[in-house]
Parts: structure tokens; C-alpha cells; sequence
């Protein structure tokens, strides 16, 4: 089957990057799965850079296209609205010049691409599944009021997605409930859990650097950006006594060493740590490769997950795949991933007295995290794995193509409406 993934706002080849987050190692992974399946997948992302490739090679099966779209240059995804028509047409042509390599399904990743592959199969249609990884509405509740200063389209445009797409993969069914909430028909909905690497994210292997003599180590790991939460957790960390906590996220790490220095997020945690009388327990690590992580994650006695909304996190899977339990904020898909006292404790959002109370009783239980550790070891490997992501997603793709195991896929279903692409026309 040739599968085109579009995701114009996170390559694959941006992994470990200063701005790369759980959407780049998902589109990353689950090429790389299909491709191992045998399929054809192509993933097409807007080109920010005028001297790279027009194609590369990525994995066995796997090709990542550069799209023109727009500046070659970064830009945020608030900013690239207006650039999806653009992005769209250029993929209908693309298509249209070599008909053989025109793909049997679009699954398109993030709201902004799936606005471009709707442009993209408005003419020549072909089915198109979503992935939203994250929801306007859903966001606008969690955050505070300052982060939402401009609603914008994006949740229209989100709602007019879902009612013209083929399938909705959601990733938890909190996700799935808000959807219902949009007005996206459960029918035309699957959920799909996100994976993790089992072979990067192991309970055996080295160790990060040295925990300092007395201290137990708390672990959080994510993009530096307030919603993740981090400043709760140093908050929480007054009530923790003997603990020291460690933020690995940020800089990139491909530019040793890792100065933190002019990240306004890193100074804003390490004076609110200073402000609390815990900035000697404190460290910034930056951001690490996959297999540095890996490493962060074996150091640690639990990790700590206190973002404001979520739609499903990965961070919380790869410490359990490491053997490592966790204490999250109940938000999206966690409350799905994390078993409550049997691979970690959950406690309500934006709730610092209960984070520090979950922390501070399960650091003091050494028998209690050996078996939340088991058991999020057998979680992840009997759920949790991108091959078994992969294979459900094919699942999803012979569905909506009409494809059998021995059949390539049939004609595509008839159009919808499309006049409500306007905006991105």
C-alpha cells in the first residue's frame, strides 16, 4: 500500500531538535513501522530549509519529501495557517505529474496538514484519516487565560476537519469524548494508541551520570514551555524532602554544551527554584537523544508528569517501559496510559499539594515502586508498542480504501463538501 503522511509541521528529521516533541517521534515511528511492514510511505513536511533535499532517504520503505510551502525558513504552526492551501495544491500536483506515486491513503498529522490534505484529494479524491494530537477546545479549558488570548479558527476548522475526513484516529477515548463534544460522528472515530520504542526504552542498560549521596531523584522530561508544568513541580518539590528534581528538555542537543542560559522558560524555573529554597535540588539538563533519555530514565526512582492539558503523552509510556513509575496529573490520555496504584498515582490537575503528597509517599515506599515498575513493564510491551500501533493503523487504511491483505485498494468513496476549505483555499 503506498501511505502518504502528511505533516507539515513536524519532520521526522527535526528528532532532537530544540522545538521536536512527542508529535515528531510519532510520525518518525509509525513511518518506520509501516515501512517495516512493507509498505510505501512517503512523509511529506514543508520545506524550512532551501539547501535540503527535496527527498530523503529516511528508513527501509520510508521517504521524507520537502514540500515548498511558504518561506524556507521555521515558522511556528500559528503562523502557517495561511500557507496550507498552498502546501495542498503543491501535493495535487506532485501527485497529478506521477500517478505512480500517488498514495492510496492520506493520513494526515496535526490540524494545519489535515487542512492540507483535504486541499490536496479536493479534485482526485482519496481517502483521508486525522490525527488531531491535540484539540482547540480541549486546550482553551485547561489553559489559563493568558495562553488564550486569541482563539482564532483553529477550533472551526478543527470541527470542519472531522465531519470531512474518512476516519479520526484519536489516541485515548478523552480525546474521543471531546470529539463527540465537536460534533465528529463515533462512527467515523478509532482510537489508536501512541507507542513506545521497547528496544530504545529498556528497564536494563546504562544509567545517566551519578544521583547525588542522600538524594532520591525525581525525573520530568519535556519541551520547556508552562503548560508542561514544570514550575508545579518545583513548587512541589518544597514539600519533598531528600529529592532532587531533574528537567531534561530544551536546548538541542546537537550543539554541546547545553546552555540554557537563553531560554526565558530554564531562568524562569531556576529563579522560581531560588524563590523556594529548593534551587540546590534542582538541575536542567537540556534536551538528549532518545537513547540518552533512555538513560535519564533508568537513574530515576519515579517520574513526575504535571502538565495543564495533554491529549496523550508519551513521556509517562517511555519511563514505564523503562521500569520507572509514575505520579501524573490526571489530564487526556494519561489517566488512560498510567493504571492508578498499579503503574503510578495519579492525582487532580494543577493540584501541587497532592503531587508533592504522591511523590513524597512513593519515594518512601521502595517495595510499592518495584511493583508499579513490573507492572508498567508489562503494560507498555502487551499495549504500548509502535508496532502494534502500525498494525491498527493498517487496519484503519484497509478500511477506508476498501484493500484486503491480498488486494491493493479499491476506488476511493465518493467526495464530501468541500466548500467549507475556503479559508485554506
Amino acid at each position: 500500500m503506498r501511505i502518504a503522511l502528511v505533516s507539515a509541521q513536524a519532520s521526522p528529521l527535526g528528532l532532537g531538535g530544540p522545538v521536536a516533541g512527542g508529535r515528531h517521534t510519532h510520525v518518525a515511528a509509525v513511518a518506520k513501522a509501516l515501512g517495516a511492514m512493507g509498505h510505501d510511505v512517503s512523509v511529506y513536511v514543508r520545506r524550512e530549509d532551501g539547501t535540503a533535499p527535496a527527498s530523503v532517504q529516511f528508513s527501509p520503505g520510508v521517504s521524507i519529501e520537502h514540500v515548498p510551502a511558504g518561506p524556507e525558513a521555521p515558522l511556528p504552526p500559528d503562523e502557517q495557517l495561511p500557507l496550507m492551501g498552498d502546501f495542498g495544491r503543491a501535493l495535487a500536483a506532485r501527485w497529478a505529474e506521477d500517478p505512480g506515486a500517488a498514495p492510496d491513503v492520506v493520513h494526515a498529522h496535526f490540524w494545519l496538514s489535515g487542512l492540507a490534505a483535504l486541499t490536496a484529494t479536493a479534485d482526485v479524491r482519496r481517502p483521508v484519516v486525522v490525527s488531531y494530537h491535540g484539540l482547540a477546545s480541549a486546550e482553551r479549558r485547561a489553559l489559563p487565560a493568558d495562553h488564550n488570548a486569541k482563539p482564532g479558527p483553529r477550533a472551526g476548522l478543527e470541527r470542519t476537519l472531522g465531519s470531512l475526513a474518512d476516519r479520526v484516529v484519536a489516541q485515548s477515548e478523552d480525546e474521543v469524548a471531546e470529539l463527540g463534544r465537536m460534533g465528529v460522528r463515533r462512527a467515523a472515530t478509532v482510537i489508536v494508541p501512541s507507542g513506545v520504542d521497547v528496544e530504545v526504552f529498556t528497564p536494563t542498560g546504562p544509567a545517566a551520570d551519578h544521583r547525588r549521596p542522600g538524594l532520591r531523584r525525581i525525573l520530568t522530561v519535556g519541551p520547556l514551555v508552562a503548560r508542561k508544568g514544570f514550575g508545579d513541580l518545583v513548587e512541589a518539590l518544597r514539600r519533598v524532602p531528600g529529592a532532587e528534581l531533574i528537567v531534561v528538555g530544551g536546548s538541542d542537543p546537537a550543539r554541546p554544551p547545553r546552555d540554557l542560559d537563553a531560554d526565558p522558560e530554564a531562568r524562569r524555573l531556576l529563579q522560581l527554584a531560588d524563590t523556594h529554597g529548593v534551587g540546590d535540588r534542582v538541575r536542567m539538563v537540556g534536551a538528549v537523544t532518545q537513547e540518552e533519555l533512555a538513560g535519564w530514565y533508568r537513574s530515576s526512582d519515579v517520574l513526575a508528569c504535571a502538565p495543564w492539558y495533554e491529549p496523550f503523552g508519551l513521556t509517562p509510556l517511555e519511563a514505564m517501559a523503562c521500569g520507572v513509575p509514575v505520579v501524573a496529573y490526571e489530564v487526556g490520555g494519561i489517566g488512560e496510559s498510567v493504571i492508578d496504584n498499579v503503574t503510578g498515582v495519579l492525582v487532580p490537575p494543577r493540584d501541587v499539594n497532592a503531587m508533592a503528597g504522591a511523590l513524597r509517599a512513593l519515594l518512601g515506599d521502595e517495595v510499592r515502586r518495584m511493583s508499579f515498575a513490573s507492572a508498567a513493564i508489562d503494560r507498555v510491551r502487551s499495549r504500548y508498542t509502535w508496532e502494534r500501533a502500525a498494525t491498527e493503523l493498517e487496519r484503519v487504511y484497509r478500511t477506508v480504501t476498501g484493500a484486503t491483505e491480498s488486494d491493493a485498494a479499491e476506488e476511493p468513496a465518493e467526495a464530501s463538501e468541500e466548500d467549507e476549505l475556503s479559508e485554506v483555499s
